[in-house]
């Protein structure tokens, strides 16, 4: 994998994938940032999030789950001192579909939770107490 990070102006930034996707990053207000992108602690919360629910669809459709919808909040504590790094993330699962076993999405939330999200399981073993719930909707 590989990705590339070119400069814009102030605190934006281009940030290309090796895949070809881009998007602009932004710094906070306070060091130029203009509020034009994502801050880049951001995209760790949305990639954790992104991550996790990746592996929970597939397990929940390998499973042969009628999964219809997959919604994950994140949320993250950092410290308080630099570098402020997150101390805790919690990732809240919201599954829907007609008939889903709850203990099908528990068992998907915590295999990707414990053996598949490499973005959690990552930050987890750098010391981030990485926690996970999750609640099932019928449509």
């Amino acid at each position: 994998m590989d990705a590339r990070v070119k400069w814009v102006e102030n605190a934006a930034f281009l940030v290309e994938s090796g895949s070809g996707h881009a998007m602009v990053v932004d710094g906070p207000e306070h060091i130029g940032g203009r509020n034009i992108g994502a801050r880049p602690m951001e995209l760790m919360l949305m990639s954790v999030g992104a991550c996790s629910s990746v592996d929970v669809v597939y397990i929940l459709k390998k499973a042969r789950q009628p999964v219809a919808g997959c919604e994950v909040a994140v949320k993250g504590t950092r410290a308080e001192t630099e570098p402020a790094v997150f101390t805790d993330i919690h990732l809240h699962f919201i599954v829907s579909g007609a008939g889903l076993s709850e203990a099908q999405v528990k068992r998907a939330v915590a295999l990707s939770a414990e053996k598949y999200c490499s973005a959690s399981i990552m930050l987890a073993r750098a010391g981030v107490n990485m926690t996970h719930t999750h609640e099932v909707r019928e449509v």
